[in-house]
């Protein structure tokens, strides 16, 4: 059922990227598994998928440790800086990055380690009270300082949590808005910074934001089934 699932998301990505003129290779699923059980994971594992989404670090980092085969894991939800520590190596890319702290957690942590760390800047689009998040004006001042001062933290790109809403369309001024602000950014060239990656698109809105320029969409319930936030 899992693998079902999953491949029926993947179709949808799929047609969507072909009505907008875009290469499905361009989109990359990942699944959140965040409160599932391992046995969940290496079902999708031994269907030959590699991505998969967490939202603790704790839950990430003993699914990293215990999977049968190296995968990749994300960190997709907030990241205090206390469990910096334990995620670095571990995470392929951190999705949550909302402030030079941080940023600079990231970096110590990086530097003992030696190691260049991918993260993605939360931007909190709608400006929603109840989200972590950089306000749209803010963002390219951040990009400038971490990319300045900061050598072991590679920007990649942006990520945004987009409102949650009873009709996807609602949120297509966010998606469009989030990849104006990434080509913006982009169009300057700034040193040490990509701006090609565009995490943005969930179980309830990921097909318009893959019509928007997704480049990562961040699926779990359509794939793992509701959660139990009671385990």
């Amino acid at each position: 059922m899992l693998v079902e699932n999953y491949n029926r998301v993947r179709r949808e990505i799929d047609e969507a990227c072909k009505r907008v003129g875009r290469d499905p290779k361009d989109v990359l699923l990942v699944a959140v598994s965040k409160t599932k059980p391992l046995s969940d994971i290496e079902e999708l594992v031994a269907a030959g998928v590699n991505d998969f989404g967490e939202n603790k670090v704790q839950e990430l980092c003993q699914k990293y440790d215990e999977v049968s085969k190296p995968v990749n894991f994300h960190q997709i939800g907030h990241l205090q800086t206390n469990k910096v520590k334990q995620v670095i190596g571990k995470a392929c890319l951190i999705h949550s990055v909302d402030s030079f702290h941080l940023a600079e957690k990231i970096e110590a942590e990086a530097a003992k380690k030696d190691i260049a760390v991918d993260v993605l800047l939360e931007v909190n689009v709608a400006e929603e009270e109840s989200k972590f998040g950089l306000t749209t004006e803010n963002v390219e001042e951040l990009v400038r300082s971490i990319a300045s001062e900061l050598p072991h933290v590679k920007i990649q790109g942006l990520m945004t949590i987009a409102p949650f809403v009873a009709d996807p369309e609602e949120n297509r001024p966010v998606f469009r808005k989030l990849h104006q602000l990434l080509l913006d950014i982009k169009s300057k060239n700034i040193d040490n910074v990509n701006m090609d990656v565009l995490s943005m698109g969930m179980t309830n809105d990921y097909v318009v934001a893959v019509e928007e320029g997704s480049t990562i969409v961040r699926v779990g319930t359509a794939i793992f089934g509701e959660r139990n936030y009671q385990v």
